[in-house]
């Protein structure tokens, strides 16, 4: 385990930092206001973000992705 210190340079990027300690890859320590995450935050934040869709949908679109990089 390493320990750095970032300059959070826009709100985003910790809303970024956050996600990843809810996935538990980086652990967060705060220098004085202690603020707790909770798996809902993650399903408010990304609910409704995804269509539903057939198989046959999604599979055209992986290919199709998988093209571009040839």
């Amino acid at each position: 385990m390493r320990t750095i210190t970032l300059d959070i340079l826009d709100d985003n990027a910790l809303n970024l930092l956050k996600d990843l300690e809810l996935l538990k890859v980086i652990r967060l320590r705060r220098d004085n206001q202690p603020e707790t995450f909770s798996t809902e935050d993650l399903v408010k934040k990304y609910k409704g973000s995804m269509v539903s869709q057939s198989k046959e949908e999604i599979d055209n679109q992986l290919e199709s992705l998988r093209n571009e990089w040839e």
